[in-house]
């Protein structure tokens, strides 16, 4: 059952996730008494995620330097710059241009990992970048929104730093220690369980994060119909230029694959999180709806990589 009902969510993922918006958008009153749980949902999320990797994922920098970096820098330099050139043009609200950086700047996708391995890419090069650019996101995360908003709104840098690492470095940690102690066997015999826990944490952080940003999306206007149309942008040029410098800077075809979806998707909770925490609540719209199109556009882009 556990595996039927893993099946069909993974299936229905593009229209789950918008329903999870629009029902935490209806339960307003509701959802916002449970913000608190949001940063143990990721924590569990962070958690699952990580027990498919292991601590040697690091030593393939060893290997891949150039390449680490390079995606590195695509995810933490340059898809910022242009998220923030993007709707510095389109919209004349600071909130809004910190939630586009906010969306682009979070760490890459656990997620990439199904694509990378569909797709044939270095499954390898991908773990390693996964938990490396997690590993660094306490350090680069609170650096790019201190240096581009930190003038116009006060951050609390500690708290921030503090949250990541227990968000993130922390049930990464443990999760690969339990993962190498018991040598995988956790992952193995309980990877159904884990999926459905994690999916539906996923749809729990969507749902209360959500309420945080009602006020906006109940009022159904032009600006919200840019804000989503933009996000849209954001993400399809973040694909296309991944792929472009992909095939231009890497020789290998499994290595282009892995660079399109570790630069193409993201972990948008963790943003979420960290918007409605720190953020006036229009900081996370162009977060949240970040979410709705993840898979759909790996779907695409995959079909693209196979032509």
């Amino acid at each position: 059952m556990v595996q039927q009902l893993n099946q069909f969510i993974q299936r229905y993922m593009p229209i789950l996730t918008p329903l999870s918006l629009v029902i935490g958008v209806i339960l307003e009153q509701i959802g916002s008494n449970f913000l608190f749980l949001v940063p143990i949902l990721f924590a569990v999320m962070t958690f699952i995620s990580s027990l498919s990797l292991k601590f040697r994922d690091i030593k393939v920098f060893k290997m891949y330097p150039k390449t680490i970096l390079f995606v590195i820098a695509f995810l933490h330099i340059l898809m910022p710059l242009w998220a923030y050139t993007i709707a510095e043009l389109i919209f004349d609200d600071y909130l809004l241009t910190i939630g586009f950086i906010l969306s682009v700047a979070v760490p890459t996708g656990v997620t990439s990992v199904i694509w990378v391995t569909i797709s044939k890419g270095n499954l390898p090069l991908c773990l390693a970048i996964i938990l490396i650019d997690t590993l660094l996101a306490p350090i680069l995360m609170p650096l790019l929104l201190h240096i581009v908003v930190g003038e116009t709104i006060h951050i609390e840098t500690a708290a921030l730093i503090i949250d990541l690492i227990l968000m993130i470095v922390l049930p990464s940690f443990v999760g690969m220690f339990i993962n190498e102690w018991t040598k995988g066997e956790l992952q193995k015999r309980y990877n159904q369980p884990f999926a459905l826990i994690s999916k539906l944490c996923l749809f729990g952080i969507i749902m209360i994060n959500s309420s945080a940003i009602a006020p906006y999306v109940k009022n159904i206007n032009a600006e919200l119909a840019l804000v989503i149309g933009t996000v849209l942008f954001v993400a399809v040029s973040g694909y296309i230029l991944a792929l472009a410098l992909g095939k231009l800077f890497l020789k290998s075809k499994a290595d282009q694959a892995t660079f399109i979806f570790n630069g193409g998707m993201r972990n948008i909770a963790v943003g979420v999180v960290i918007a409605t925490t720190y953020f006036p609540s229009k900081v996370a719209m162009p977060v949240v709806f970040g979410m709705l199109f993840q898979q759909v556009l790996a779907s695409i882009f995959f079909k693209v990589t196979r032509t």
